[in-house]
């Protein structure tokens, strides 16, 4: 029988909790209850298998804060559906991910100082991280335009392209500048999420976001292509031989053929015979 792990059911239960304060407050529709639950049976399927290969019996310290950030995306993504039918509460919206993107410096600290980094850890930082992005972007791409989904799904269609492109799956280096660029992510979109800064300014905003992610991405992609594998070269065939086969010498024949007595007495006379007739 597989062992129930308790931290990812704890988030669960957490994230029920939440979904529940947030419908008894300021209300949530049944796409908002459907979002925040589903987000959160995922949440703690993925955990639970991560949990399962990597052969780790709990949580550690900085994965339980990597948790409780978690349960406050899946908020922001119940209140993000929720605004597809009625407005939503933006001081609330904002609080949450403001909070969530101050734990995003907190679990690193506390997976450093407890010497408990672990590559389980990093990978659910990173997923947490990316779909908070993408709910942010969706929920200001109304007003922006769509051109702000492209912040958000820009990690997920590298993702997709390295299940084509082998050599995208590569291992990248660590650099400080892509964890700048990916908590920036985060703080701009709230920035525009809170509509506290004009129009223009807004789009600025947005613009700059995303050319810092495509400068960090493309970097990314020049790396792994100028290291890729290179192709194999293709096996040259081993010409088969040819089977001689023996040689019997023949006998050339020498003999002079008889020639007709009429062909001599012309050729004697002088005369050649022809059926040419000129016209």
């Amino acid at each position: 029988m597989p062992t129930v792990r308790s931290g990812p059911v704890i988030g669960l239960t957490a994230q029920l909790a939440v979904l529940a304060t947030l419908a008894a407050t300021v209300g949530l529709d049944a796409a908002g209850w459907l979002a925040g639950v589903g987000y959160a049976a995922v949440t703690c399927l993925a955990l639970s298998r991560g949990l399962h290969l990597s052969g780790a019996s709990r949580l550690g310290p900085a994965d339980r804060v990597t948790l409780a950030r978690g349960v406050l995306v899946g908020a922001v993504t119940a209140l993000v559906v929720d605004s597809f039918d009625r407005p939503t509460p933006v001081g609330l919206l904002v609080t949450l991910s403001a909070v969530a993107l101050l734990l995003d410096a907190v679990d690193g600290q506390v997976a450093r100082r407890t010497g408990t980094v672990s590559a389980l850890g990093a990978r659910f930082d990173m997923e947490v991280d990316a779909f908070l992005i993408l709910v942010l972007s969706v929920y200001v791409a109304p007003a922006a335009g769509s051109w702000v989904l492209a912040i958000g799904a820009m990690r997920y269609v590298f993702v997709a392209a390295s299940a084509v492109l082998p050599w995208l799956r590569g291992a990248l280096p660590p650099r400080f500048w892509r964890k700048v660029v990916a908590a920036a992510q985060g703080v701009l979109l709230t920035v525009a999420a809170a509509r506290a800064l004009g129009e223009p300014w807004t789009t600025l905003v947005l613009v700059a976001a995303l050319a810092l992610l495509v400068e960090s991405f493309g970097r990314d992609v020049a790396w792994l292509w100028h290291r890729r594998p290179a192709p194999r070269p293709a096996r040259a065939l081993r010409p088969v031989p040819t089977p001689t086969l023996p040689t019997a010498t023949l006998p050339v024949h020498t003999t002079a053929l008889p020639v007709p007595r009429p062909a001599l007495a012309a050729r004697s006379a002088g005369t050649v015979r022809s059926d040419w007739r000129p016209r």
